[in-house]
């Protein structure tokens, strides 16, 4: 598996979160799952059923978070210098064929940002843009066929 590139923010976002999850979150879901015991017929418990649900969510978020940090790079900021896309980069891009820019995040989905969508580095269009600079023309493959973006614009 690939390391996920998370800025400090997010890295520590995360941190925070597991520990919620470990001890409150443990904690409220055991209280509800034995709430939901007292009200008797566990075959037919609706609570009891919904409670296990949430714990099943829980804990598999748990372990997702658990497998980000451990294969975690904390970067401070883009590692490549002048200008070029790294991880942690927001690029613009414009699509062969289409006037519009899109703005999209290089890095993890725990780094979404509300005002950009995210692209992973590993995937092919974050391959393609990976130590490029702001002008250059990209080609990748996507599920509908070979797509050609130009980045506009490179930051951070």
């Amino acid at each position: 598996m690939s390391d996920t590139h998370l800025s400090r923010q997010a890295h520590q976002r995360l941190q925070e979160e597991l520990h919620d999850l470990t001890t409150r979150g443990r904690v409220e879901v055991a209280q509800a799952i034995e709430a939901a015991r007292a009200l008797g017929d566990l075959s037919e418990n609706g609570d009891y059923h919904a409670a296990k649900d949430a714990q099943a969510k829980m804990e598999a978020r748990i372990r997702q978070i658990q497998a980000l940090l451990r294969d975690a790079v904390v970067v401070d900021e883009p590692e490549a210098p002048g200008g070029r896309v790294s991880p942690g980069s927001v690029v613009a891009l414009r699509y062969e064929g289409d006037s519009e820019v899109e703005r999209y995040l290089v890095g993890s989905i725990e780094e979404r940002r509300d005002d950009v969508s995210v692209v992973s580095p590993g995937s092919p269009l974050g391959q393609a843009l990976i130590g490029r600079s702001a002008g250059e023309t990209v080609e990748y493959q996507s599920p509908a066929g070979a797509m050609k973006v130009q980045i506009v614009e490179v930051g951070s």
